[in-house]
């Protein structure tokens, strides 16, 4: 009798190795592009947050240096520190008495090996100070 039930079900044999191995690979496939794919948005963020705390500080800075180079500099500082790239366009520029900043950049990354398919990471952010530094 279990001849019998077993004999029909030939289809049915060695499918969980199949599966175990497709399923391996999707994994690891997802593991590469949060590897690859991770560092730079955390790079893009910490960008982001080192841009508000610029213009800020910027708008706040007493004293002889101008508040658009001061805030030019820190941000250039923040794009060496954050692995941006070089060719990132970067404008600072004063609007009726605050400091606005604005950087844009694109960074491939490597989302599938082997060159098979790569995000173009898109950074557009501009920074303008808010708090009670800024209200009139």
């Amino acid at each position: 009798m279990s001849k019998a039930v077993t004999k029909g079900r030939n289809s049915e044999r060695g499918a969980a190795g199949s599966k175990f191995l497709i399923i391996l690979a999707v994994l690891v496939l997802i593991g590469n592009a949060g590897f690859n794919f991770i560092p730079v948005a955390y790079n893009g963020e910490s960008l982001k947050q080192d841009m508000q705390t610029a213009v800020v500080q910027g708008l706040a800075m007493p004293g002889k240096m101008s508040p658009v180079d001061m805030v030019k500099q820190r941000i250039n500082t923040s794009i060496q520190s954050n692995n941006i790239p070089s060719n990132a366009w970067v404008e600072v520029k004063q609007v009726n008495n605050i400091v606005q900043a604005r950087v844009f950049y694109v960074k491939e990354v490597p989302v599938l090996p082997f060159g098979i398919y790569n995000y173009h990471y898109q950074f557009d952010y501009t920074a303008t100070p808010t708090g009670f530094l800024t209200k009139q």
